[in-house]
């Protein structure tokens, strides 16, 4: 088969809430396939990574000119599909375009989903890049042709640890809750381990359901047992939930961290004023010093996409973003669209671009050491980086105000 043959959709990006229907094979463009969470619990961050992907192809498309790969021109086109955060039905979507030709796959958003596609693709011998699922099971069951923009979730947790042991006064407790599901379980459990390895004690390690109503008993304890910091290795849904609850119950802890959500413009809207102070993780900041052949720093990324999109910027449409351009990139080095030689040239990345310096594992998951996570925290109504210290924005507010001092 001629890779330069595609199957493309008749634009730049085609979305939909039913089963794919492939357009006609067009030559010179690359479409990539996949699906993403437009509606259901994941939308709100699934949409953010959906914005990186279009802001990607857009900027390649109009302001490159298209990719060129092989001494020719190529145009992107995104036929991305809307999952609704239901991994069955992402599964049926992704076999669909496996079946109608696609080669290339973008990640839906969530563990949940993205490990049963990627085991789709991988079987089908297409490639999949991803910045949507980091659970250890995507990248330990000897897959190829997967990779991911975020490190493994177990080896999400070093950052954090470093910014705990340097702060004043010292942390020396933390209890841990986390939401039975693929993702936050293994990330739970590295954020543990990570801890006792430093010498700071585990109070609590406690296991929520993978749909989480009500949290009023685990915050009795949490009263009953305060930490210095209380992580949740949650996503978004689950911590607004236990921000809210522990707002309504005066839970206070000198640092609330939660691993997905308070980076979202939904985040701040539920919560308002109590999402001062919170912590979080990102993946990117557009007062990071990277910069490349792609949009150019990070600034001009924020720039170009905030000039272009409506929606508001966070870490997931860089990461989004990333996806792509290291689909291209791998695809320049290797000269060529056939599958196995971008999927060689995809292990074998090594470039800074806007995002960072962008190099997987053997595994396929991002490098630890390179694109492990900032910590941030929002401080009145700022996002800002606290850590590592030679990247920060501003000093961590810690201990953090009680809830009734920021209402």
């Amino acid at each position: 088969m001629d890779r330069r043959n595609f199957l493309a959709t008749s634009g730049a990006l085609a979305l939909s809430s039913t089963l794919p229907r492939m357009a006609f094979a067009q030559d010179n463009t690359i479409t990539f396939g996949g699906s993403i969470p437009m509606t259901g619990g994941a939308a709100e961050t699934g949409l953010n990574v959906l914005n990186g992907y279009r802001c990607a192809v857009k900027y390649i498309n109009e302001e490159m000119g298209g990719a060129e790969i092989g001494g020719e021109k190529y145009q992107l086109a995104l036929n991305l599909f809307d999952d609704a955060s239901d991994p069955s039905r992402a599964t049926t979507l992704i076999q669909s375009q496996v079946d109608e030709g696609i080669d290339f796959f973008l990640g839906s958003f969530g563990s949940s989903i993205v490990l049963p596609t990627c085991a789709i693709t991988e079987a089908a011998g297409r490639i999949m890049v991803q910045a949507g699922g980091g659970s250890d099971l995507i990248f330990t069951q000897g897959r190829e042709r997967v990779f991911g923009i975020f490190p493994r979730a177990s080896k999400q947790f070093v950052s954090s640890v470093n910014m705990f042991t340097s702060l004043d006064p010292k942390v020396e407790t933390v209890s841990i809750l986390y939401t039975n599901n693929a993702f936050s379980k293994f990330q739970a459990e590295g954020a543990r381990t990570s801890l006792e390895e430093a010498g700071i004690k585990v109070l609590d390690f406690i296991a929520l359901p993978a749909q989480v109503n009500d949290v009023s008993n685990v915050l009795t304890t949490i009263r009953e047992n305060t930490p210095d910091v209380l992580v949740c290795t949650t996503h978004d849904e689950p911590s607004i939930l236990i921000a809210r609850q522990m707002v309504a119950t005066n839970t206070n802890v000198p640092m609330l961290y939660q691993t997905l959500g308070p980076q979202t413009a939904g985040y701040r809207d539920a919560l308002g004023n109590y999402a001062n102070g919170v912590v979080t993780q990102a993946y990117w900041s557009e007062r990071a010093p990277y910069s490349g052949d792609y949009f150019g720093s990070a600034a001009d990324f924020a720039k170009y996409y905030n000039a272009n999109f409506e929606r508001e910027l966070t870490y997931h449409m860089a990461s989004g973003a990333a996806c792509i351009v290291s689909y291209v990139q791998a695809a320049k080095n290797a000269g060529t669209l056939e599958v196995g030689a971008v999927r060689d040239a995809l292990a074998a990345l090594d470039f800074e671009c806007f995002y960072g310096q962008i190099r997987f594992t053997e595994d396929g998951d991002g490098d630890a050491a390179l694109l492990g996570p900032l910590l941030i925290q929002r401080q009145d109504g700022e996002m800002e980086v606290i850590a590592p210290a030679e990247g920060a924005s501003a000093e961590p507010i810690y201990p953090a105000p009680t809830w009734e001092e920021r209402a």
